[in-house]
This record gives structure tokens, C-alpha cells and sequence, in this order.
């Protein structure tokens, strides 16, 4: 007997719904598009038309359910992350870009748009999948852009995503953030990290995040900010005067880093709250 989309779709909501995967229906269309090759709105109107699939593709469909069901991230599943306007490939061993991040980069793009350097010089600190960086080298064409990832797991998809996205003014480097681009000292307009902040002992809740998203990528240390510290000496040495440092934090950490930075001799520290409220970014002047 066929099946339709319909039915697929119903079945992967009420299985992802039982394993307590938030937004079951968003997840349940996106892997029937990963597999039939259609994009979400199209799978809504594949469902209004009780159109069919293939039994592969309902096979192949209830494998990626179970995957997702056991919390895989929908992102491993499809091999692919939204951040901005780009689609990131990312997978095991790299940490998978969240929207919340977007806003943080738009403080870094911002600040290069506001610089009457004809050539402003941008760092991205611990790049991950490249999100940060190639974002700021796509939408700022006239800024160039370096970034560093220490993990090799992880510099090989910023590889990948930055070959992909065609930008000519961002260089990549497998490094520690601690020695990065001594070249540029007294350079850079800008200097953006998405840093480790999660505390040791303070384990993620989500399945999605404390299983598969790297250690390294979240944990910074016993208070969470060990990352940050090392990310603040680096950026003082990397900036020119009035340039600015854009740190991406825990939401109960903006007063603490306001403290760190202050004390290291950054000006202007204010802490900046994402949609949501929360207060998730921080910026200081140089």
C-alpha cells in the first residue's frame, strides 16, 4: 500500500514528540525534505496534496527518526546549519552554530561598517565551523578576515565551509587563540569569540548538546571563563586602539566578564541581551 507524506509526517511528529524532541513538527519536515529533496515549504505542500513516497524514502525517513529520536542533532542528520545567509556543513566533531550567535556577529559586522579603514582587519577566535568568520567576510567584502581553530575536528569543516562560501578575504589556521596572528598586532578594528563558557561541573540538560557537541567547544574551566581570559590578553595585543572586542557568554556571566575586561583595561564594557532578553554578548573598546 502507498504511503504518503501525510503519514510519514504524523508518524515522525508522534515518535520525536514521545522521545521529547522540541519543535517535533519543524524536525519532522526538515528530515522528509533532507530526504526527498525538497525544501520545508514544498513538504507542506507535498502533505495538502497527499502525495507519496518511494519505499526507500520512507525507509530511509524512520532510520533518520530513530537517529533523531535518540537526540542526534537535527544538524548531523542533515549535515547542514543555517547561520545567517549561509548553510553551513557541520558533523561530529564540530559545535553547531545557534542562532542566539547570529545577533553576536552582527555586533563584529557593525562595528567593521562603522571604520573609516579602507581595509578593517577582523579576528574571529576559536572559528568552529567558520560561522562567525565567513559571515563577517561575506557581508563586510571589503574587510579581511583571519581566523583561528585550535581543535583539527573542527578546522577541517571551517575548511570545507570556507572553500564553500567563495570569500577571498578571510584566511584560516590551525592554532591556539593564545598565539594568534602575532602579524596582525595593533591591527585589527575587531576581535569576536564565541568562546568555551560552560563550567566544568555544570553538565548541558540537552541531550543534543551534552552528547554530541565537543568538550572543547563548551566547556571554559571551573568558573567557565578560563577561554575568556586568554581571549581578552589576546585581543588587547591584536587591536588597535578603539577597536572592539565582541565575546559571546553564558547568560549569567556578563557581569563577571565586565569585571575581567575592566580589569584588564578595556573601555566602554557594556553587556547586550539577545532576542530573547537574555543578556548573551558583551562588547568592550581597546
Amino acid at each position: 500500500m502507498p504511503t504518503t507524506i501525510r503519514a510519514l509526517r504524523d508518524r515522525a511528529v508522534a515518535e520525536l514528540a514521545a522521545a521529547g524532541v522540541p519543535d517535533p513538527e519543524v524536525d519532522a519536515e526538515l528530515l522528509i525534505g533532507h530526504v526527498v529533496g525538497l525544501g520545508r515549504g514544498e513538504v507542506q505542500a507535498r502533505i495538502a496534496m497527499d502525495a507519496e513516497v518511494s519505499e526507500d524514502e520512507r525507509a530511509a525517513l524512520q532510520a533518520l527518526v530513530a537517529r533523531r529520536a535518540a537526540r542526534e542533532p537535527l544538524q548531523h542528520l542533515t549535515g547542514r546549519a543555517p547561520f545567517r545567509n549561509l548553510e553551513l556543513a557541520v558533523g561530529p566533531g564540530v559545535f553547531v552554530p545557534r542562532p542566539e550567535t547570529e545577533q553576536v556577529a552582527q555586533f563584529a559586522i557593525d562595528a567593521l561598517l562603522a571604520t573609516a579603514e579602507p581595509e578593517p582587519v577582523a579576528v574571529d577566535l576559536g572559528t568552529g565551523s567558520g560561522a562567525i568568520a565567513i559571515a563577517l567576510a561575506t557581508e563586510v567584502p571589503h574587510a579581511r578576515v583571519f581566523a583561528i581553530e585550535l581543535s583539527p575536528e573542527a578546522h577541517a569543516w571551517a575548511e570545507r565551509n570556507v572553500a564553500a562560501s567563495g570569500a577571498q578575504n578571510l584566511e584560516l589556521v590551525l592554532g591556539d587563540l593564545a598565539d594568534a596572528f602575532p602579524e596582525l598586532d595593533g591591527r585589527a578594528a575587531v576581535v569576536i569569540s564565541n568562546p568555551p563558557y560552560v563550567p566544568t561541573d555544570a553538565v548541558p540538560r540537552d541531550p543534543e548538546v551534552r552528547l554530541f557537541d565537543p568538550a572543547t567547544a563548551l566547556y571554559g574551566g571551573e568558573d567557565g571563563l578560563d577561554v575568556v581570559r586568554t581571549v581578552s590578553r589576546t585581543a588587547l595585543r591584536l587591536l588597535h586602539p578603539g577597536g572592539t572586542l565582541v565575546i559571546e557568554h553564558g547568560e549569567l556571566q556578563g557581569e563577571a566578564i565586565g569585571s575581567l575586561l575592566a580589569a584588564d583595561g578595556w573601555r566602554a564594557a557594556a553587556t547586550h541581551p539577545d532576542l530573547l532578553g537574555r543578556p548573551r554578548a558583551t562588547t568592550a573598546l581597546r
